[in-house]
């Protein structure tokens, strides 16, 4: 299994009940079945020409309502994530996982090298940080700083949660101890993942990844629009729906009036920009002409 795969399971996974569990990995090892038995749903999610969102909407809309939604997450983040053709053996993958997460809930994450190991603490983020509102983000982001600069000053506390041979559980028990009560539910969750899932002797470093993580989590979530007009109700839904089939998330609008665009919008998330304004228009149609020498020379004639 992926490592980010792997992480945004055990994160959805892991806080279920073993009835639901069972429930779970028969919905995903039936829907393996069925991708593997039809012939155009299996070309379409193996099809690399379609972006993983779209794989990932297809997936959504198909189990919409028929199993656990816990399930129906897992298909799409697998169809939306893990390279086209391996998108139907990562559905076993995970219905093989819900089946280990019910019989030993305690057994440890499998070993990996420290970039992968990062990867997966990323996935688990993934799942704890849906639904949870972009206006939380920083408050997060500033719970895990503080845990991270608090770890890496503290030589006693460091050594013990960089043990890789002390108990899990022991460490574990430690973060929660200094941690519960003191910072939000989600920013606990990610710091005990990251001694979970991350690798012993990089605790500090995930930490700090996990931070920067959750600051472009919030970039993708937050749309910042720039428009000449206001926009009505039916103009601001369409940028939405729009927004969230390039992007993969719900996305929020930060919207405010630039006059200077002259007409038309630009929109900036993460680090895509999208200048569909008037000024750009003739910015565009400007550069076009002067690439091709005639605005020099029609400026040189008129001198």
């Amino acid at each position: 299994m992926l490592p980010k795969l792997e992480g945004y399971a055990a994160a959805l996974l892991g806080a279920l009940d073993e009835t639901t569990l069972a429930d779970v990995a028969g919905e995903l090892a039936a829907f393996e079945r069925a991708v593997l038995a039809q012939a155009d749903l299996r070309g379409m999610l193996s099809d690399t020409s379609l972006s993983g969102v779209v794989r990932g909407q297809v997936v959504g809309d198909i189990l919409s309502g028929k199993v656990h939604e816990e399930t129906r997450r897992l298909a799409v983040y697998a169809a939306a994530g893990v390279p086209a053709q391996e998108v139907p053996s990562a559905m076993g993958e995970l219905a093989h996982g819900a089946d280990v997460v019910r019989e030993s809930r305690e057994t440890p994450p499998r070993n990996l090298g420290l970039l992968a190991a990062r990867r997966r603490v990323a996935g688990y983020a993934d799942a704890v940080l849906e639904g949870v509102d972009t206006s939380d983000f920083s408050q997060i982001e500033d719970d895990l700083f503080r845990w991270a600069r608090t770890v890496e000053e503290n030589i006693d506390l460091r050594r013990v949660l960089l043990d890789r041979d002390a108990p899990l559980g022991s460490r574990l028990g430690l973060v929660d101890q200094l941690l519960g009560g003191k910072v939000s539910p989600i920013s606990l969750r990610l710091a005990r993942y990251v001694i979970a899932g991350g690798r012993p002797r990089d605790v500090v470093g995930t930490l700090y990844f996990v931070v920067d993580y959750v600051a472009q989590s919030r970039n993708w979530r937050v749309a910042r629009v720039y428009t000449a007009r206001p926009l009505d109700e039916q103009a601001r839904t369409d940028l939405v729906h729009s927004l969230g089939a390039l992007t993969g998330f719900d996305v929020e609008l930060q919207i405010a009036d630039e006059s200077d665009l002259l007409g038309g919008v630009v929109v900036e998330v993460g680090d895509v920009r999208l200048d569909a304004s008037t000024r750009g228009r003739l910015a565009a149609l400007h550069d076009s002409v002067s690439s091709g020498h005639f605005y020099d020379d029609t400026l040189n004639r008129n001198d």
